[in-house]
This record gives C-alpha cells, sequence and structure tokens, in this order.
C-alpha cells in the first residue's frame, strides 16, 4: 500500500567522504524530514561513474555512504534506503526523459562546465546527460520536495522544466517538484577560501572538514582556517572567513549568530577557532563510533539495501508504468 504522506527524494555519491558541508547543508536535517514526507535516500552509484572509478573502491564507498546516512541519524525503518543501480527504473526513466530534453539546456548546466574542465581527457555523453538521470530520480517517485544545497537549485529546475514540457503533452503524468534549501547552515564555505563552497573534492585537505576525521585533525584544520582582517567575531560581507566560522558553530550548537556574537565578544580569532572546532569535533564523535559499527556488520547494510530497493522498485513500477503507457509502449 502507497503511503499517503508527501515525498521527499534526496541523492548523495559514494564519491568521496562526505564533509561538514553535506551534514550541515542536508543530511542533519533529513531525519526530521520523516515525520512528514515519504523519504527516499538514495546512494547514486550510477552517477558516480561519469568519472573514471576504482570498481572495488567505489563499491567500498557505497558501503560507507549507506552506513554514514543510518549513522547520521535516518531509520531505515522510517526512510527508504537503497542504492541506485538496484532499481534499474532509474536508468529507464531516464533514457524517456532524454528524449523531452533539450540540448542546449543541458549544455548550460554549471556542474557539465566545472567538470568537463576537470576532467577534459574524459568528458563522455553521460557527463553530458546525467542531469536528466537526476531528474529521473526524483520524478520516479512523484516526488514533492527535495532538500538540497543552493548549488543544486539547477538540477531541480531542469527536472521542473522535464515536467512542465511532458505533462503539457501527456497530463498528469509527474508531480512538480519543489527544491527545499535549509534556512541555516545551507551553504559551508572552504576553511582556505571562505568565499567557494566545501567541496569533498578539494585537493587541499585543510580546506575541507570531514565527517570522519577525527579530533586532532578537526582541531588543526580550524586553527588553519582563513580568517579576515580586523579581530571582530561576528556576520559581515566583509568577514566571509569569520562568517563561515560563525554559521558552522551556529549549526553544531544550535545557538544563534547573536548569542554567538555576544559569547565572543573581546576574543581573538585564534580562540574562537578551538571552540569551533571542539563544537564540530564533540558533535560528530557519536556520528563517527555508529559509523564505525555499522561499517562493521556488512550483512546488515546489504539486508538495508535489498529492503531499501525492493520498497522503492515498488513505487517506481507504478510511474514506470504510467508514462510507458502515455508514450505508447506495450505493457505485458
Amino acid at each position: 500500500m502507497l503511503d499517503q504522506r508527501p515525498v521527499s527524494f534526496s541523492g548523495v555519491q559514494p564519491s568521496g567522504n562526505l564533509t561538514i558541508g553535506n551534514y550541515l547543508g542536508a543530511i542533519k536535517n533529513f531525519p526530521e524530514f520523516s515525520e512528514k514526507y515519504k523519504c527516499f535516500y538514495c546512494v547514486v552509484d550510477q552517477h558516480a561513474i561519469t568519472v573514471r572509478q576504482v570498481p572495488a573502491e567505489l563499491r567500498r564507498r557505497t558501503y560507507e555512504t549507506l552506513a554514514l546516512y543510518i549513522a547520521c541519524g535516518l531509520d531505515p525503518q522510517k526512510n527508504t534506503l537503497y542504492v541506485q543501480s538496484h532499481v534499474p527504473a532509474h536508468t529507464e526513466l531516464a533514457w524517456m526523459l532524454n528524449c523531452f530534453t533539450m540540448f542546449g539546456e543541458l549544455s548550460r548546466m554549471t556542474q557539465f562546465k566545472d567538470k568537463s574542465a576537470r576532467h577534459a581527457d574524459n568528458v563522455n555523453a553521460g557527463l553530458f546527460t546525467y542531469p536528466v538521470l537526476m531528474a529521473a530520480d526524483i520524478l520516479l517517485y512523484q516526488t514533492d520536495v527535495v532538500p538540497i544545497g543552493s548549488d543544486q537549485k539547477q538540477h531541480v529546475e531542469l527536472a521542473r522544466n522535464i515536467v512542465d514540457r511532458f505533462n503539457q503533452l501527456y497530463p498528469d503524468t509527474f508531480t512538480m517538484p519543489e527544491p527545499i534549501v535549509p534556512k541555516a547552515g545551507a551553504r559551508i564555505m572552504s576553511l582556505a577560501e571562505p568565499t567557494k563552497k566545501m567541496s569533498k573534492s578539494d585537493e587541499n585537505e585543510n580546506a575541507v572538514v570531514r565527517i570522519l576525521d577525527d579530533k586532532d585533525a578537526i582541531i588543526r584544520k580550524f586553527k588553519r582556517a582563513v580568517t579576515d582582517s580586523g579581530s571582530e567575531i561576528r556576520v559581515a560581507d566583509d568577514k566571509p572567513g569569520v562568517t563561515n566560522l560563525i554559521t558552522i558553530y551556529s549549526c553544531f550548537t544550535g545557538k544563534s549568530v547573536e548569542e554567538i556574537e555576544r559569547e565572543f565578544d573581546g576574543v581573538g580569532y585564534g580562540d574562537f577557532k578551538i571552540a569551533v572546532g571542539q563544537a564540530c569535533a564533540e558533535r560528530l564523535a557519536p556520528v563517527q563510533e555508529e559509523y564505525r559499527r555499522l561499517l562493521a556488520d556488512k550483512a546488515y547494510l546489504e539486508s538495508v539495501m535489498k529492503n531499501g530497493a525492493d520498497e522503492a522498485a515498488y513505487y517506481a513500477r507504478k510511474t514506470l508504468s504510467k508514462v510507458r503507457r502515455k508514450l505508447g509502449f506495450v505493457n505485458l
């Protein structure tokens, strides 16, 4: 029986150790969604192969990403957790949606331009069309909301364009998805370049704090974080480094910007950076402990994958059957 709640969909690539930007911008907020929404959380391993992968490493990171999802508070009993390649309907729908997506739309996608520049020796068709697979991920479950970082709006907009185009020809096929950007922590910036988003693919390890970094590494990275001229700890346009640290501290402690500015009034940047590092390390410690426990139980993780894939496929079949029928395919 289909759950009648609105649907939320989110996916993360198993392409490296997730950062506190991934955690604070998205994953940390996921558990509360399960009370209001029917939630699908997908490890999007098929997106990962737009760049060359070492097969054994991709498999390992798939387990690790699933374990990290659960360790961060996603209960498999309340959410559908699964691996994208275990539900073939994703790629089947993606082909159909390719035929309703314009070449010009894909050529304007920012991430295609960025990845093409970084992987100039492998600008493959998948790299160009993967936003259509992302649209299929979303539309397959008649998704109402997509929790995203602010930099992902372009992908949801493409999905919305496809829905509009498809539904005009074949009414009432897809639900129009809405992006949800969390109010706090939606965009955590690099510790080395605070005008640039923190990225798990950053080659400068001091720029990135990862969810699984140990306490010493976390504090060391925050100590080295770039700050600004002056000495006041306050949010300001001309203080991107300090503003980023305040945002991170606020997300980990729940304190408002005003409370933080009062707490650290007259305190130097050095002491403030240590305090941010300690707050981060303390909050991540139980996540890391649970992650290690889960990763040691491969059979459990595979049972979560299997149950999640079965449930996701049940919902996906309903959409796929409708799309096939409307396009004129013969359903057996």
